[in-house]
């Protein structure tokens, strides 16, 4: 557990930009809600390949966000089975059904229709409240901590800028 928060600040802390760390947690999110065998978490797989995405802050993320769809799950299942038994959207779901494409997705799993719903939702304002969040640490409480006389003393020490030192070159490799 304190290795993923080292892990976690390492990358909070790092030079990486900002966007790159909260498309991975968004991707991760996706990823963490919906079941894992599904056709659509390979696009996302290719997708954090393709793109330049932090990939310790999506691993990080996939971790958090599969345990917090334990605690959702009732509420995925709710909603997917809302949605498939709608009246309206009827049509929709069988036509849909009778294309091979559309059963490989699984979209009649209600679990699967629920989560990935959400998660569709949630992707654009989780990706703007992760980049504020982000920047927002960057600039007041990373701010902040550097400048304490700890931190500053702490800096200054030999064993600081060994550590930093090794820190750059396991970067390097």
């Amino acid at each position: 557990m304190l290795k993923s928060i080292a892990k976690l600040l390492k990358v909070l802390n790092s030079e990486t930009d900002p966007a790159q760390i909260s498309l991975a947690f968004c991707f991760a999110m996706v990823l963490g809600f919906t079941p894992f065998l599904s056709l659509h978490n390979i696009v996302v797989i290719l997708l954090v390949l393709v793109l330049r995405v932090n990939l310790s802050a999506f691993i990080l993320g996939f971790v958090f966000f599969s345990g917090m769809a334990y605690l959702f799950d009732p509420l995925f299942h709710a909603l997917g089975q809302g949605l498939l038994k709608a009246e309206s959207l009827q049509g929709l779901w069988s036509s849909l059904y009778a294309g091979f494409f559309w059963r490989m997705t699984r979209f009649n799993n209600t679990l699967v229709m629920g989560s990935l719903t959400v998660s569709i939702v949630l992707f654009v304002p989780f990706l703007v409240l992760f980049n504020r969040l982000i920047l927002k640490y960057r600039g007041t409480f990373l701010a902040w901590v550097r400048k304490t006389r700890f931190m500053q003393a702490l800096r200054a020490t030999r064993l600081f800028q060994t550590y930093e030192t090794l820190s750059s070159l396991e970067g390097d490799g």
